[in-house]
């Protein structure tokens, strides 16, 4: 499947009725995948925030953060490996940065496999930088996980550079 435009996709919050689908393309991204009930418990916590990317009724992508006052935590992304290369991975956290810096989060925090290349040079786009490994984090292989931030969501900077990414990928405000 190709996506012809932006529009065709459609990011919205995870409702409990998609939980079930999204454990179930988690199993396709990732080698350690959550479990159905792991993805109940976050649609019910109250510091979650969890969204998913959907061509007509079909949920291609997800993602999810927690809030805790001014700072948020980005627990994962992921999008159906057949469609990777669409940039719904980089409109998918568009959405949850802009989302974060809605609720009043200052920075912005999340781990990702030092060998994740695609997602490196995503965030790097953001403006996440490293700050520290967590050795052997991934249970899988004992692969190390990069801890990485922004440390300012509200600087004009980011800010500037958030806006212009918005604009190149056509995503509305």
């Amino acid at each position: 499947m190709v996506i012809e435009k932006a529009a065709d996709v459609r990011i919205e919050q995870m409702r409990v009725e998609d939980v079930e689908a999204v454990a179930e393309l988690d199993k396709k991204c990732f080698p350690s995948p959550w479990s159905v009930s792991a993805y109940m418990n976050e649609a019910h916590n109250p510091s979650a925030y969890y969204v998913v990317a959907r061509v007509d009724d079909r949920i291609i992508g997800f993602a999810g953060m927690w809030l805790i006052m001014e700072e948020a935590h980005i627990t994962t992304i992921g999008v159906d490996p057949d469609l990777r290369g669409q940039k719904i991975g980089e409109r998918i956290l568009i959405h949850i940065l802009d989302e974060a810096i809605h609720r009043g989060a200052r920075r912005v925090t999340l781990e990702v496999r030092k060998s994740n290349s695609i997602a490196l040079k995503l965030y790097d786009k953001y403006m996440f930088h490293t700050v520290a490994v967590r050795k052997a984090y991934y249970a899988n292989n004992n692969e190390d996980a990069l801890i990485m931030w922004i440390d300012d969501m509200w600087s004009s900077d980011f800010l500037k550079k958030l806006r212009t990414r918005k604009e190149e990928l056509g995503v509305l405000a």
